[in-house]
Protein backbone atom coordinates (compact mmCIF):
# COMPACT_ATOMS: atom_id res chain seq x y z
CA UNK A 1 0.00 0.00 0.00
CA UNK A 2 1.24 3.72 -1.07
CA UNK A 3 1.73 5.71 1.64
CA UNK A 4 0.13 9.62 0.84
CA UNK A 5 2.43 12.17 1.70
CA UNK A 6 0.25 15.40 3.24
CA UNK A 7 1.42 18.56 4.45
CA UNK A 8 0.37 19.88 7.69
CA UNK A 9 0.84 23.03 9.76
CA UNK A 10 0.55 23.20 13.71
CA UNK A 11 -2.19 24.70 15.68
CA UNK A 12 -0.73 26.22 18.70
CA UNK A 13 -3.89 26.05 20.66
CA UNK A 14 -6.55 23.74 21.26
CA UNK A 15 -10.43 24.53 21.45
CA UNK A 16 -13.19 25.38 19.10
CA UNK A 17 -12.39 28.97 18.60
CA UNK A 18 -8.93 27.73 17.32
CA UNK A 19 -10.80 25.09 15.11
CA UNK A 20 -13.42 27.40 13.88
CA UNK A 21 -10.16 29.73 12.57
CA UNK A 22 -8.89 27.03 10.87
CA UNK A 23 -11.63 26.21 8.94
CA UNK A 24 -12.15 30.07 7.84
CA UNK A 25 -8.66 29.73 6.84
CA UNK A 26 -9.69 26.83 4.80
CA UNK A 27 -8.14 23.78 6.78
CA UNK A 28 -9.09 21.09 8.75
CA UNK A 29 -8.28 20.54 12.34
CA UNK A 30 -7.04 17.63 13.34
CA UNK A 31 -5.43 15.81 15.96
CA UNK A 32 -2.07 12.97 15.90
CA UNK A 33 -1.78 11.10 19.01
CA UNK A 34 -0.80 7.55 20.35
CA UNK A 35 2.71 5.77 20.10
CA UNK A 36 3.22 7.01 23.79
CA UNK A 37 3.57 10.35 22.39
CA UNK A 38 1.90 13.85 23.64
CA UNK A 39 -1.26 14.72 21.20
CA UNK A 40 -0.11 16.97 18.36
CA UNK A 41 -2.77 19.70 16.91
CA UNK A 42 -2.59 20.41 13.28
CA UNK A 43 -4.51 21.91 10.35
CA UNK A 44 -4.35 20.56 7.48
CA UNK A 45 -5.68 21.91 3.98
CA UNK A 46 -9.02 21.13 3.15
CA UNK A 47 -8.61 20.67 -0.76
CA UNK A 48 -5.60 17.92 -0.42
CA UNK A 49 -7.58 16.20 2.64
CA UNK A 50 -10.80 16.08 0.64
CA UNK A 51 -9.01 14.63 -2.44
CA UNK A 52 -7.85 11.31 -0.04
CA UNK A 53 -11.48 11.14 1.51
CA UNK A 54 -13.04 11.32 -2.26
CA UNK A 55 -10.80 8.49 -3.27
CA UNK A 56 -12.63 5.94 -0.41
CA UNK A 57 -11.26 4.31 2.15
CA UNK A 58 -10.10 6.87 4.17
CA UNK A 59 -9.46 5.10 7.42
CA UNK A 60 -7.26 2.75 6.16
CA UNK A 61 -5.00 4.94 3.80
CA UNK A 62 -1.88 5.75 5.58
CA UNK A 63 -0.62 8.97 6.00
CA UNK A 64 2.79 10.80 5.79
CA UNK A 65 2.16 13.84 7.58
CA UNK A 66 4.89 16.80 7.19
CA UNK A 67 4.25 19.37 9.76
CA UNK A 68 6.54 22.04 8.82
CA UNK A 69 9.37 19.51 8.96
CA UNK A 70 8.42 17.22 11.43
CA UNK A 71 7.22 13.84 9.79
CA UNK A 72 4.50 11.56 11.63
CA UNK A 73 3.59 8.34 9.91
CA UNK A 74 -0.38 7.98 11.22
CA UNK A 75 -3.45 6.17 9.80
CA UNK A 76 -7.00 7.92 10.04
CA UNK A 77 -8.87 7.14 12.80
CA UNK A 78 -12.02 9.16 13.00
CA UNK A 79 -13.64 11.45 10.29
CA UNK A 80 -16.17 13.73 11.53
CA UNK A 81 -18.26 15.76 8.48
CA UNK A 82 -20.57 18.49 8.48
CA UNK A 83 -24.17 17.15 9.19
CA UNK A 84 -25.31 19.20 6.37
CA UNK A 85 -22.78 19.91 3.98
CA UNK A 86 -20.99 16.98 4.18
CA UNK A 87 -17.27 18.02 4.24
CA UNK A 88 -14.59 16.69 6.53
CA UNK A 89 -14.72 19.28 9.83
CA UNK A 90 -12.26 17.31 11.94
CA UNK A 91 -9.77 14.39 11.69
CA UNK A 92 -8.57 12.20 14.14
CA UNK A 93 -4.84 10.63 13.35
CA UNK A 94 -3.26 7.88 15.16
CA UNK A 95 0.28 7.67 14.83
CA UNK A 96 1.98 4.12 13.81
CA UNK A 97 4.57 2.59 16.15
CA UNK A 98 7.77 1.69 16.02
CA UNK A 99 6.55 -2.39 15.02
CA UNK A 100 4.75 -0.90 12.28
CA UNK A 101 1.62 -3.06 12.75
CA UNK A 102 -2.00 -1.12 13.19
CA UNK A 103 -5.35 -2.35 13.83
CA UNK A 104 -7.23 -2.02 10.50
CA UNK A 105 -10.60 -2.69 9.64
CA UNK A 106 -11.19 -3.96 5.78
CA UNK A 107 -14.29 -3.94 3.79
CA UNK A 108 -15.82 -7.02 2.53
CA UNK A 109 -16.88 -7.48 -0.79
CA UNK A 110 -19.31 -10.11 -2.32
CA UNK A 111 -18.52 -11.08 -5.78
CA UNK A 112 -20.08 -13.63 -8.67
CA UNK A 113 -23.72 -12.73 -7.21
CA UNK A 114 -24.88 -14.31 -10.85
CA UNK A 115 -23.09 -17.62 -10.16
CA UNK A 116 -24.75 -18.34 -7.11
CA UNK A 117 -27.52 -20.83 -7.78
CA UNK A 118 -29.20 -19.84 -4.20
CA UNK A 119 -29.53 -16.26 -5.13
CA UNK A 120 -30.62 -16.96 -9.05
CA UNK A 121 -33.60 -18.93 -7.26
CA UNK A 122 -34.72 -16.04 -5.56
CA UNK A 123 -32.28 -16.20 -2.00
CA UNK A 124 -31.11 -13.38 -0.63
CA UNK A 125 -28.01 -12.66 0.49
CA UNK A 126 -27.49 -11.81 4.03
CA UNK A 127 -24.92 -9.51 5.06
CA UNK A 128 -23.46 -9.91 8.97
CA UNK A 129 -20.15 -8.28 8.47
CA UNK A 130 -19.40 -5.10 6.19
CA UNK A 131 -15.94 -4.92 7.51
CA UNK A 132 -13.17 -7.13 9.24
CA UNK A 133 -11.15 -6.00 11.74
CA UNK A 134 -7.62 -7.38 11.78
CA UNK A 135 -3.44 -6.61 12.75
CA UNK A 136 -1.18 -6.02 9.96
CA UNK A 137 1.78 -4.21 9.35
CA UNK A 138 0.82 -0.75 7.86
CA UNK A 139 2.57 -1.17 4.56
CA UNK A 140 0.43 -4.41 4.31
CA UNK A 141 -2.86 -3.73 4.37
CA UNK A 142 -5.48 -5.69 2.57
CA UNK A 143 -7.84 -2.86 0.27
CA UNK A 144 -10.45 -5.53 0.58
CA UNK A 145 -11.39 -9.33 1.58
CA UNK A 146 -12.81 -10.69 -1.51
CA UNK A 147 -16.05 -13.45 -0.80
CA UNK A 148 -17.01 -15.61 -3.95
CA UNK A 149 -20.12 -16.23 -4.50
CA UNK A 150 -20.30 -19.14 -7.03
CA UNK A 151 -21.93 -22.39 -6.20
CA UNK A 152 -23.56 -20.74 -2.58
CA UNK A 153 -26.68 -22.15 -2.42
CA UNK A 154 -30.23 -21.10 -0.03
CA UNK A 155 -29.53 -22.06 3.55
CA UNK A 156 -25.32 -21.75 3.20
CA UNK A 157 -23.12 -19.47 5.66
CA UNK A 158 -19.68 -18.10 4.48
CA UNK A 159 -17.70 -18.10 7.51
CA UNK A 160 -14.15 -15.91 8.37
CA UNK A 161 -12.24 -19.49 7.59
CA UNK A 162 -12.90 -19.06 3.98
CA UNK A 163 -11.23 -16.30 3.81
CA UNK A 164 -7.43 -16.11 2.77
CA UNK A 165 -5.53 -13.82 5.39
CA UNK A 166 -2.33 -12.26 4.68
CA UNK A 167 0.67 -13.48 5.90
CA UNK A 168 1.46 -11.25 8.32
CA UNK A 169 -1.89 -10.50 9.08
CA UNK A 170 -3.90 -11.51 12.10
CA UNK A 171 -7.61 -11.48 13.28
CA UNK A 172 -8.37 -9.55 16.17
CA UNK A 173 -11.23 -11.90 16.97
CA UNK A 174 -9.73 -15.21 17.46
CA UNK A 175 -12.06 -17.34 19.24
CA UNK A 176 -14.49 -18.68 17.05
CA UNK A 177 -15.38 -18.86 13.34
CA UNK A 178 -17.40 -15.98 12.80
CA UNK A 179 -20.20 -15.44 9.91
CA UNK A 180 -19.51 -12.64 7.07
CA UNK A 181 -22.78 -13.90 5.56
CA UNK A 182 -25.84 -16.61 4.61
CA UNK A 183 -28.08 -17.13 1.24
CA UNK A 184 -31.68 -17.35 3.04
CA UNK A 185 -34.72 -17.86 1.25
CA UNK A 186 -38.13 -16.71 1.28
CA UNK A 187 -40.74 -18.64 3.51
CA UNK A 188 -42.68 -19.43 -0.13
CA UNK A 189 -39.59 -20.86 -1.54
CA UNK A 190 -39.15 -22.92 1.18
CA UNK A 191 -42.37 -24.38 1.02
CA UNK A 192 -42.10 -25.00 -2.52
CA UNK A 193 -38.67 -26.69 -1.75
CA UNK A 194 -40.83 -29.07 1.25
CA UNK A 195 -43.80 -29.63 -1.06
CA UNK A 196 -41.81 -32.07 -3.47
CA UNK A 197 -40.74 -33.98 -0.27
CA UNK A 198 -43.92 -34.13 1.75
CA UNK A 199 -46.04 -35.34 -2.11
CA UNK A 200 -43.41 -38.28 -2.54
CA UNK A 201 -44.54 -41.22 -0.48
CA UNK A 202 -42.55 -43.20 2.22
CA UNK A 203 -40.79 -46.19 1.52
CA UNK A 204 -43.50 -49.29 1.96
CA UNK A 205 -46.35 -47.05 1.94
CA UNK A 206 -49.04 -47.79 -0.66
CA UNK A 207 -49.54 -45.49 -4.08
CA UNK A 208 -52.90 -43.31 -4.54
CA UNK A 209 -56.00 -45.64 -5.00
CA UNK A 210 -54.34 -48.73 -4.13
CA UNK A 211 -54.64 -50.69 -0.68
CA UNK A 212 -51.13 -50.94 1.47
CA UNK A 213 -50.78 -54.91 1.46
Amino acid sequence: MAVIEMKATARPRAGKGAARQARRDGNVPAVIYGAGEAPETISLDFNDLWKQVLKGHFTSTVLEIDCEGKKSLVIPRDLQLDPVKDIPLHVDLLRIGKDGRIRVAVPVRFINEALSPGLKRGGVLNIVRHEVEVICPYNHIPSVFEIDLEGVEIGRSIHISTVKLPQDAELTIKDRDFTLATVVGTGKQEEAEAAPAAAAPAKGAAKPGEKKK
